[in-house]
């Protein structure tokens, strides 16, 4: 069953890069005017686009319009409209409408894309030291998170996208990712050996799933409720909001809190974008993003109780750990590969709080 489950994953990607190479080569026989947002290094845009006298920047987003996260990114929209008298308009585009997460953060480095709202999974490739902030079980809870990233540490992760040509302007919640499956649950180490786990396209994500002992599936977002559905993986991880928005609690019914990593999440905008504006509007920017920030985790835990109450009373069944220390004990090899450099970021996270 697991051979036919990989086999099966495999042949779907062989015809989606056939469908791709098909798609270009007509394309590429066809030329004229594209409305494709893509760009290259050589057409790299560097200023925000005007219309009619209006400043507007586009806001790439992978989740549903309904979900805490998207409904901060408007909210970020209205206070910066509201507070520049319309001059600057933000565009917030959701459910993956300019692109998945990962290629709309290629985008945004090159200016096809003004701004994106992404998990800091995806952003390890423009600094690395990311990493430190979504290692396995290196928050105490919410509240110590919210204490990293609202410290100077966390005014730091945001500036520190600079060196790739981006600004984070603010920490959004996205709650603790645990594992959901389609036929058992969770409890221990051993529940998971063998199991296909559609992970985020991370090595880190990639690397953390393999040392607990299953097989990351590297998939898309999008593509993750027809893979439960169709039953070619055997689950997925994330938090409980999008769990419940997808639809991936009908065929996935049982979550256990593991809670293995809290990976926050930013907004980020193209510094040479962010420059071309006023310094004041600038400023706009920054501190309605700051706002929308505190909005984002407010709403974000009314949502996930909202969401633990649906889940509940659809039948899906909830499991705790047997033994957590189990699951930090099989995951610390991660810190001497992603982590051993940044000694002085751990030790300074965990002092905060204490």
């Amino acid at each position: 069953m697991k051979k036919k489950k990989l086999l099966f994953l495999i042949l779907e990607l062989c015809i989606l890069t056939l469908a791709c190479c098909f798609y270009f080569l007509y394309r590429s026989e066809k030329p004229g005017p594209s409305p494709s947002i893509y760009v290259t290094e050589k057409d790299r845009i560097e200023k925000p686009m005007t219309r009619d006298g209006q400043i507007l920047l586009r806001l790439a987003d992978n989740q549903r319009a309904d979900h805490p996260t998207s409904i901060a990114c408007d909210y970020f929209a209205e206070l910066v409209a509201t507070r520049t008298e319309g001059r600057i308009q933000i565009i917030p585009y959701h459910a993956s409408r300019l692109g998945d997460e990962k290629s709309t953060i290629s985008q945004l480095h090159y200016g096809g894309i003004d701004m994106v709202r992404t998990s800091i999974a995806l952003l390890t490739d423009y600094n690395p030291e990311l990493t430190v902030l979504e290692m396995p079980y290196i928050y105490r809870d919410s509240q110590h998170m919210w204490q990293v990233l609202d410290s100077e540490l966390g005014d730091y992760f945001l500036q520190s996208l600079e060196r790739s040509g981006l600004e984070g302007l603010c920490w959004f919640d996205a709650g603790a990712r645990n594992f959901y499956t389609t036929d058992k649950p969770i409890t221990k180490p051993e529940d998971l050996e063998g199991l296909y786990i559609r992970v985020q396209q991370s090595s880190f994500m990639v690397d953390l799933v393999s040392i607990l002992g299953a097989n990351p599936i590297d998939l898309p977002y999008e593509a993750v409720s027809t893979q439960l559905k169709q039953q070619r993986i055997d689950g997925a991880e994330n938090n409980f909001p999008s769990y419940i928005s997808t639809g991936h609690y009908l065929a996935a019914p049982f979550m256990v809190m593991d809670g293995h990593t809290r990976i926050p999440e930013m907004i980020v905008i193209n510094k040479k974008i962010l420059e071309g504006l006023e310094p004041e509007d600038q400023e706009i920017l920054r501190q309605a993003a700051s706002d929308a920030s505190v909005f984002q985790r407010e709403l974000w835990e009314s949502e996930e109780q909202k969401a633990k109450e649906k889940f509940i009373k659809s039948g899906g069944q909830i499991t705790y750990l047997e033994d957590q220390a189990a699951f930090v004990k099989k995951v610390q090899p991660l810190y001497n590969t992603y982590a051993y450099r940044y000694q002085e970021f751990l030790e300074a996270i965990q002092a905060i709080g204490q």
